[in-house]
């Protein structure tokens, strides 16, 4: 049946999140940060593409998804390098997709996964498990000979609905990941999709690295659909996306904030972003600084040995690559 309601509730907790999100996407569009500031555009697609692969156990580090995007060769598997420059294209061509567009999915798959596996580009032919992290069996996927039917009819009720794009989005999401209509990418495929209908209804969320905010909650994740499953409705899942949404908002305001306050000086600019990025990640590396600052490689090591100098980071080795950290870690040398 065509344009059949998924299930699940609208809550208070959403018609909350919406507003502020409402809110803080007036407050990020009215700077014109993103629209303005390609480097800041460029550094928040490479943390999406980060974020997403890293869910999927990418073993890529920010600093080599940038180091690869930048033309460098990077040590790592060749698996990993291409699935990088695979999402880097399809995220590229983002306003050229249909999101309602049943063949538009299949050629975004098809890019994705190319080089990658078999069935590239095309529904799947054989019954899936669906796992997480760790391995463990979150649920079985759609039978395939149902997958085509299912898929558009999802496309075909978020095209229909009038419910709001946010919680629609969210909803394609989950469905998505429950039909599981590929043999592979459909974790990939349903984040970039669910970023697709958020850039449809607000063209800044194009740039918004909200697949970096799911990574960095990668158990609450996997522990909102779980708890969907169980449910046997998505309502707990849209709550916590939503949740993910909002914190993407707030950090690129901040960031926006940052670099349009004409009072604070570049140094103090600098330091600003690298502790925040250091509050959640261990250790920061030069490609992150560039990443980060806008800032050449030479560049870069300039500030993090000046930090270091100032006493603010330590510097240490980490997987055989200069590292900076706000400490000194366990089972690192401080140089």
């Amino acid at each position: 049946m065509r344009n059949k309601k998924p299930p699940f509730e609208i809550t208070n907790t959403m018609i909350h999140e919406i507003a502020e999100i409402a809110e803080l996407v007036g407050k990020l569009t009215s700077t014109n940060q993103l629209s303005a500031n390609p480097t800041l555009r460029r550094t928040n697609r490479i943390r999406t593409i980060h974020g997403s692969l890293a869910i999927e156990q990418n073993t890529l580090s920010l600093e080599q998804v940038t180091a690869v995007l930048n033309g460098k060769q990077v040590l790592a598997p060749p698996k990993d390098i291409a699935e990088v420059k695979n999402a880097y294209e399809i995220y590229e061509r983002l306003d050229e997709l249909d999101p309602y567009s049943v063949d538009d999915l299949l050629t975004a798959h098809s890019i994705m996964t190319r080089g990658l596996v078999d069935e590239s580009g095309v529904f799947r032919s054989k019954p899936v498990g669906v796992v997480d992290q760790e391995g463990h069996v979150l649920h079985f996927g759609t039978l395939p000979q149902y997958v085509p039917d299912l898929v558009m009819e999802l496309l075909d009720w978020v095209k229909s609905s009038d419910v709001h794009m946010l919680i629609r989005s969210c909803v394609l999401h989950y469905e998505f990941e429950l039909i599981h209509p590929f043999a592979d990418g459909n974790g990939r495929v349903g984040r970039l999709w669910h970023t697709l209908l958020l850039s449809k209804w607000n063209p800044a969320f194009a740039w918004l690295p909200v697949e970096s905010m799911i990574h960095a909650r990668q158990p609450e994740y996997y522990a909102a659909i779980n708890a969907s499953n169980d449910a046997g409705e998505s309502t707990v899942f849209i709550e916590f996306v939503l949740s993910a949404i909002k914190a993407s908002l707030r950090d690129a305001i901040n960031a926006s904030d940052e670099m349009s306050d004409g009072q604070m000086n570049k140094a103090t600019m600098r330091w600003k972003q690298i502790e925040k990025f250091l509050q959640t990640h261990e250790f920061i590396m030069n490609a992150d600084v560039r990443a980060l600052c806008g800032v050449s490689a030479a560049t870069a090591n300039r500030i993090l040995a000046g930090l270091a100098e100032e006493s603010k980071l330590v510097k240490c080795h980490e997987n055989g690559h200069w590292a900076y950290s706000l400490k000194i870690q366990e089972n690192r040398h401080e140089y």
